[in-house]
């Protein structure tokens, strides 16, 4: 398939098909789905765990994407212990930053229909969570400038979670590492013992006309 083109479109250019640079609906859907227009995805790393403690991602390509999602799909393994919830640190230019540098605000709802909420500074951007037992949770974070070293690293989440004896919560919320910096890794965990199974994934998502 042809695609249009934007730039010279005199003759001096060879055009397949002679156009303006304009794109239909189909052609983008086309693209996008190649992997050729922004907002299209690439898989940068998937880690299925079982009974663990963490997950770190430590090739994040930050200087090719200005966004980047993480997914994860986790039961936890442990019981017996409050107070647990996603949790998320970032390594800057390889080193872990474990200080209380971060902020984050979460919004919670139960499906019973109550709702409340949990901010703060902390060693940890929180992604959900509660003072009860995680039973199993699906959360989706977009991650921004972790490789502009002249930027603030945030994030922006939603995640589900099952609690024991609670319920079903949702979250949604975000996080911010108050500091500038490189951000090169990733690190994932429930607490510091709490062992989890599951499978987290970790996606750039394409500026436009990224090829």
């Amino acid at each position: 398939m042809s695609f249009g083109y934007i730039g010279d479109t005199s003759t001096s250019v060879k055009q397949q098909v002679k156009n303006k640079g304009i794109l239909t609906t189909q052609e983008s859907f086309d693209l996008e789905r190649q992997g050729f227009l922004g907002g299209s995805l690439e898989l940068i790393e998937s880690q299925t765990v079982s009974e663990v403690t963490s997950v770190t991602f430590s090739n994040i390509k930050e200087d090719v994407y200005d966004v980047h999602l993480f997914t994860g799909t986790i039961n936890d393994t442990a019981t017996g212990t409050v107070g647990r919830g996603n949790k998320i640190q970032f390594f800057e230019s390889g080193v872990l930053e474990t200080a209380s540098v971060y902020e984050y605000a979460i919004q919670f709802g139960s499906s019973s229909g109550t709702f409340s909420e949990a901010r703060g500074s902390d060693s940890q951007i929180r992604l959900g969570g509660f003072d009860n037992d995680i039973i199993s949770t699906n959360f989706h974070c977009y991650l921004y400038d972790l490789g502009n070293s002249n930027k603030m690293s945030f994030c922006t989440f939603q995640t589900m979670e099952n609690f024991d004896p609670l319920g079903n919560f949702m979250s949604f919320g975000g996080g911010i590492l108050k500091q500038s910096s490189i951000v090169d890794g990733i690190k994932y965990f429930l607490d510091t013992t709490d062992t989890f199974t599951g499978t987290l994934k970790l996606y750039g998502i394409k500026d436009l006309w990224v090829i």
